[in-house]
């Protein structure tokens, strides 16, 4: 192993020993009580399988044959959940044809980020984690189950649904994706696009239409934000079939991986000789190659809030210094939009996670002494499937990229480092993504600007109020103050800014997600603003040091003369009511810091 991913990885196993413990313990209580239909009254397991066919109900009277629960969070307004309308039937049908049953057990809320950007409903997305994570665990609360196959692709839901079923970790359990959209318009199109309409170039109609050219289809979106991230950890982390992130909707090979996914998680039960499950297979060494492979490809920021939250939910703990020191060692080794101009799907053609993977373990930076859904050892996961007539294989990841300027290799990187970088100062805490900042752009020294919405960002950038250097501070974003939406609206006027030669930068408490680009910007600050942290107290004017080379977040002040403002007050009264949100009150107020995973489930503050 590479020395400093065994570092991280020692520290990490040691600063988690007590409650990881705590976990396995009760992780072995209950799986001591399994299968656990044997425990339900006979008034129970006829509730549980009443509306099951007669062939179902004989299985399920007798404990050795397993029953899947489905987990899913379809709903056909996301592109992306879409395909999922017909994976129950997919799954029932190959469980049958192993002996066993399959029942949709719940399923779960899926918004879509893509819809709510920018508007109220945005402010529910962050806390909708954890609400999957607890409809979740009342899904698989029955008793009745002895496996579980988990249905979600994107940005909280993967995360909200391990999270959830780790309560339930002595089960098997098995994600199963649905796959990406073909590609539609070229990204770098697509942005000059949407910076034409930023500086009032087209109109409306010329925006949607290319809009609806790149989300254009059921799928995930296709470049490489949260939802494409989440696919491709999960897989690193063994609990997705090899190879099966990145393959389209509604083709014979994504079907043929259901059903062998449904196969497999059987194979894994309890009634088939199986002892381990997902949190055997989610442990110290897992966490720390999903952070690697967030590292390596650039993916979204959001994972360093997601991941610190579903390592907590399996004991483990790890913290932003672990992400920095990994990204220190790791090199880049794709160029997926946002951080290049090539899609997923462009990925996935060019030898995809399988050669990822195998680069990885050739190099130290991954662990292979790790448990899998398919078996022991991360070196499994260096397989392509592919359909061989009617038959599902595996085939050895391909020796070359077949797209060397999407995907390349350990010896010849895109840049030395992961890009990930913590940020610390009189400011607070955060972090800065720079796989996609030319490195001329990656120290700012300029006034600051001061924005307590995102909304009146626009209103300064229509009004040329911005066309000089300067540091646009976005506070009163975090998660007790409005959920910490994501700020993607703006994304394009500051790149029109930089584009005009002007040294930019952004400073917030929110999150900009897989949105992360060209503009350097240090998101998640905290104690946030809400918090009486110091955003609160920074006035435009203010020359703030934002230097990603050094980790620094400086505002140019005395400390004693910083200290003595006031904090100012922001009417917050608009974000609590209207769209749900009057019932997320008690979530703000009990969130973590980032840092701690945004979550009320472990904030004993709370």
């Amino acid at each position: 192993m590479h020395p400093t991913v065994a570092a991280v990885t020692r520290r990490i196993i040691e600063r988690s020993q007590g409650t990881r413990q705590d976990y396995l313990d009760r992780m072995e209580a209950l799986k001591a009580q399994s299968p656990h239909r044997s425990s339900l009254s006979c008034g129970n397991l006829a509730h549980g399988f009443a509306a099951c066919n007669q062939s179902d109900k004989d299985t399920l009277k007798f404990m050795n044959k397993a029953n899947v629960a489905i987990v899913s969070a379809y709903n056909d307004m996301l592109s992306a959940h879409q395909p999922y309308k017909d994976f129950p039937d997919v799954i029932r049908e190959a469980a049958n044809g192993m002996g066993s049953v399959a029942q949709f057990a719940g399923g779960t809320p899926a918004m879509c980020d893509g819809v709510t950007q920018g508007q109220p409903g945005m402010e529910l997305s962050l806390f909708s984690r954890d609400t999957i994570a607890m409809s979740t665990s009342v899904a698989l609360s029955h008793n009745m189950f002895d496996a579980t196959l988990l249905l979600g692709i994107c940005d909280k839901i993967v995360p909200g649904l391990l999270i959830g079923s780790l309560s339930f970790g002595y089960l098997p359990t098995v994600l199963v994706p649905a796959g990406p959209m073909p590609s539609g318009l070229p990204n770098k199109e697509k942005q000059r696009i949407r910076q034409l309409y930023a500086e009032g170039k087209i109109g409306r109609d010329e925006l949607l239409e290319a809009e609806s050219q790149s989300y254009h289809s059921p799928g995930t979106c296709t470049f490489y934000g949260t939802a494409n991230s989440n696919q491709l950890l999960v897989e690193v982390m063994g609990l997705h079939l090899p190879g099966a992130a990145f393959v389209n909707p509604g083709t014979p090979l994504r079907d043929a991986l259901t059903r062998a996914a449904t196969e497999q998680v059987i194979r894994l039960s309890k009634p088939h000789g199986g002892s381990l499950g997902l949190g055997d297979m989610i442990n110290e060494k897992s966490i720390v190659n999903a952070l690697v492979a967030l590292l390596v490809t650039g993916g979204s920021t959001n994972h360093t809030i997601h991941w610190i939250a579903i390592a907590r939910a399996a004991g483990i703990i790890i913290d932003w210094n672990d992400y920095s020191e990994l990204s220190a060692v790791v090199p880049s080794m794709t160029r997926i939009y946002p951080n290049g101009e090539e899609d997923i799907n462009a990925f996935h053609e060019a030898g995809g996670t399988p050669f990822l993977i195998r680069e990885l373990l050739e190099a130290g930076l991954l662990h292979n002494d790790v448990e899998t859904v398919v078996g022991h050892g991360l070196e499994r996961y260096t397989r392509m499937p592919e359909m061989d007539g009617d038959k599902l294989v595996w085939k050895p990841a391909a020796t070359q990229s077949a797209k060397p300027d999407v995907l390349s290799t350990v010896r010849e990187p895109f840049a030395p480092d992961g890009g990930l970088r913590v940020l610390e100062g009189n400011l607070g805490r955060g972090v800065i993504k720079v796989s996609a900042v030319a490195e001329e752009h990656r120290v700012v020294k300029a006034p600051a600007v001061v924005f307590n919405d995102q909304n009146e960002l626009k209103a300064a950038f229509d009004a040329g109020d911005l066309n000089r250097d300067c540091i646009v501070v976005v506070r009163f974003q975090g998660p007790k103050a409005n959920g910490m939406p994501e700020l993607h609206k703006l994304t394009p006027y500051l790149g029109v800014l930089q584009d005009r030669g002007f040294r930019v930068g952004l400073v917030t408490d929110g999150r900009m997600s897989g949105a992360s680009g060209k503009v350097p910007a240090a998101i998640h600050v905290y104690p946030e603003a809400a918090n009486d942290g110091p955003l609160s107290r920074v006035k435009s004017g203010d020359v703030i040091t934002l230097d990603a080379a050094k980790g620094v977040l400086e505002i140019d002040l005395p400390a004693s003369e910083f200290a003595q403002r006031p904090a100012a007050n922001a009417d917050l009264s608009g974000n609590r009511h209207g769209l749900g949100r009057e019932l997320f009150g008690w979530m703000r107020r009990a969130a973590s810091t980032p840092e701690e995973g945004a979550s009320f489930f472990w904030n004993h503050d709370a």
